[in-house]
């Protein structure tokens, strides 16, 4: 969402030579409460959306005490995959190195974030994490693939058969807990993507939001974006 205007990050910082090898961090607007969110932004891994569709939702997070971070990412029209997947990894690492951002960490993703978050919390990178919290996310990739979600988002990210290896489904139960909020009104990604994932993975955690939309657990105006601090501050007992 891009509606609704929102501060500058205090600061953007390079992980690589490419031009979408950058990350965004903004400072709490309040006292701090020691904690890093991470927020990974969807968009069906197109490059059409890149992580300003994230901004509100990371200002949110940070008028709520938080440090935020939002990683960019290579997106390709075709197979870019193995790109991003690298990117991620590299971000990852690079943020967690920053010597002024906590050490107490979650991921945060939206749509196709949801499933780039659950999907690193198998990385070496995320040893440590709290967990992550899947908004609206693509957690079964065949699922996706399927319904033909994204026009086709998932056959042009892989530019083939999904490997097994990325999809969340199945990797199995995470080494951090996994939240999966999902509205069931969502017509992006239907709720049942977010059942598939929870009833296939031991360990998850499932939260229906009744009459939500895609958009609105990322929209911080509303009451499903109160439950994502919820479920951010549970992981990290705050």
């Amino acid at each position: 969402m891009t509606d609704r205007v929102t501060r500058r990050p205090d600061e953007t910082i390079s992980y690589g030579a490419f031009a979408d090898q950058v990350y965004d961090v903004r400072l709490p607007r309040v006292p701090a409460l020691g904690a890093l969110v991470i927020v990974v932004h969807g968009g069906f891994w197109k490059p059409a959306y890149d992580r300003s569709h994230a901004a509100a939702q990371a200002e949110g997070f940070a008028e709520a005490g938080f440090h935020v971070a939002v990683p960019e990412y290579r997106r390709a029209r075709r197979a870019g995959w193995p790109h991003l997947a690298a990117d991620l990894r590299a971000a990852l690492a690079t943020i967690r190195s920053h010597p002024h951002l906590p050490e107490r960490a979650v991921l945060v993703g939206h749509s196709a974030g949801g499933q780039l978050v659950a999907w690193a919390l198998h990385q070496r990178i995320a040893a440590g994490l709290a967990g992550a919290v899947s908004l609206g996310g693509c957690l079964d990739l065949a699922l996706c693939r399927e319904l033909d979600l994204g026009n086709g988002a998932v056959e042009a990210l892989f530019g083939g058969p999904t490997p097994a290896d990325a999809d969340p489904l199945l990797l199995g139960a995470a080494p951090a807990p996994v939240i999966a909020l999902h509205g069931d009104r969502d017509e992006q990604v239907p709720v049942e993507v977010s059942r598939s994932y929870h009833r296939a993975v031991p360990g998850s955690t499932l939260r229906e939001l009744p009459g939500v939309d895609h958009y609105a657990p990322i929209d911080p105006r509303t009451e499903a974006f109160v439950t994502s601090l919820d479920a951010v501050r549970s992981l990290l007992a705050i």
